[in-house]
């Protein structure tokens, strides 16, 4: 699924930010646009405080099946490369930004860390880290230039039966002295608490994309 921004179809000449956005386990990809997203979309660029961008929502639905542990091949090497191709999009790092919740979040992690040369920004929420990433973390973070590591945004709420993972994560950034937003809500792993943040998460997205190049 694809969200274009309202002013897409009339201003052919433009060229715009692309935002990936993952969904979590045992859903499919119209779990971010059932949370509001596209809606909220629709009103920051409308009131001014987003410029016009782009939502990619890829579909993981086979992560129990077979084809699941190559979604992160198809999203690198065929997904995003289709969409800069087919779509008018502004394909530099600076203007692409990768994010996901639950399962989405774990993904994000590792196609964020070990492709930071493709997104400029990262947004972890509620993030559920594979089994076979935990002892790559350092090593995957350690890896990043200090001056090129992504703008990072990690929120999870305080009843959210990931939080310990996340907040080690958090402490190897502190440790390191990366830059990064941590953010801790009331809430637990559910829908409901992702709804009622969709609108911020949007908003650091978009921060980025405030000095727009001249189209």
């Amino acid at each position: 699924m694809i969200y274009l921004p309202p002013c897409y179809a009339e201003m052919t000449d433009k060229r715009y930010p692309v935002l990936y956005l993952l969904h979590g386990q045992t859903y499919m990809d119209d779990q971010w646009p059932r949370l509001g997203v596209d809606e909220q979309a629709d009103q920051l660029i409308h009131s001014g405080e987003a410029p016009p961008f782009i939502i990619v929502f890829p579909d993981d639905r086979y992560w129990n099946a077979p084809a699941g542990p190559g979604f992160g091949i198809r999203f690198i090497e065929f997904v995003v490369p289709y969409i800069d191709k087919n779509y008018r999009t502004l394909p530099e790092r600076k203007y692409r930004a990768l994010g996901g919740l639950s399962r989405g979040g774990g993904w994000t992690i590792r196609l964020g860390f070990e492709h930071w040369d493709m997104f400029g920004t990262l947004g972890l929420h509620s993030p559920v880290v594979f089994v076979d990433d935990g002892e790559f973390l350092s090593r995957w973070i350690a890896a990043i230039p200090k001056e090129s590591f992504p703008r990072l945004w990690i929120d999870i709420g305080d009843q959210d039966s990931e939080l310990m993972f996340t907040r080690n994560l958090e402490n190897i950034l502190t440790a390191q002295g990366l830059p990064h937003e941590f953010h801790f809500y009331n809430g637990a792993h559910t829908e409901e608490y992702w709804r009622a943040h969709a609108a911020e998460y949007l908003r650091f997205y978009a921060e980025s994309w405030q000095d727009l190049p001249k189209q």
